[in-house]
């Protein structure tokens, strides 16, 4: 009998997205668990139990010094060797939305799997101010990542909210994520193109990047909530507007989808 993958949900101080991140992990046929980072450090919890790593959004530690910054220390100092012992098993995904995608830049996990060794960071909107809306995105039809199977130029409508969103990098650094196709998914115009115009692009972001993986594609990151797009009722119009929907079902779904179909069957 097929058991369902089991998922880590971190918690801490200022997580307050976990219960949408572990209600679209559980809609797609996952088992997910809550696990304060306090029950890793004491070793209650152990990352090699779990097939999925998911880094919820919110405000960790209250996004002191910056956003995702405290998590990322503590995961990077007293976790590095578990950190990586996990994310180098082929049968492993992670996952982090909005602060969780902070969280693992910040890390150095992504975009090139380097620990400690941050290559690129996400600071603060170009608007100035906090943005949260529903926004359109392309997902990137050469990236190679299992969360994204069968999604390639697909797009989706899914929902911002951060104040720290704006993906920045080197020049050197964002020409080695476009030829190693590591962009997951970018912020569009009306006509379907990627853009850096406001308010399409909610946050300036360079080269219009919503989200990123690593060369693998099992490690992800991305600023808007897909966990918030998982039933259609979730959409504020959705009794009056016809969205072209992700394979047929609320854009959001099929990521975590292709997520737990992939550790069932790798």
């Amino acid at each position: 009998m097929q058991t369902k993958p089991n998922v880590l949900i971190l918690r801490t101080e200022g997580t307050n997205c976990d219960e949408e991140l572990a209600f679209a992990f559980a809609q797609a046929g996952g088992n997910p668990q809550f696990v304060h980072v306090n029950d890793l450090r004491e070793k209650r919890k152990r990352l090699k139990d779990f097939n999925i790593l998911a880094l919820p959004g919110g405000f960790s530690y209250g996004d002191d010094v910056v956003s995702g910054k405290i998590l990322a220390v503590e995961l990077t100092s007293f976790f590095e060797e578990e950190l990586k012992k996990f994310v180098g098993r082929k049968d492993t995904l992670t996952i982090g939305v909005c602060n969780g995608f902070q969280v693992l830049v910040r890390t150095g996990l992504l975009p090139f799997n380097t620990p400690e060794n941050m290559q690129a960071t996400l600071v603060n909107n170009d608007s100035g101010h906090f943005e949260c809306r529903w926004i359109k995105l392309r997902i990137n039809d050469k990236n190679n990542s299992p969360f994204l199977k069968d999604l390639g130029n697909t797009i989706v409508t899914y929902q911002v909210a951060h104040g720290e969103g704006k993906f920045f990098a080197p020049k050197k650094t964002l020409a080695a994520i476009g030829k190693k196709h590591l962009v997951a998914l970018q912020y569009i115009d009306e006509k379907g193109n990627p853009t850096q115009q406001y308010p399409e692009n909610p946050n300036g972001a360079l080269h219009a990047i919503a989200g990123i993986t690593d060369e693998t594609g099992r490690i992800f990151g991305l600023m808007p909530h897909p966990e918030r797009f998982v039933l259609k009722q979730q959409y504020p119009n959705w009794r009056r507007e016809t969205l072209r929907q992700a394979q047929g079902k609320p854009h959001g779904l099929p990521i975590f989808e292709n997520a737990i179909e992939f550790c069932k069957y790798i």
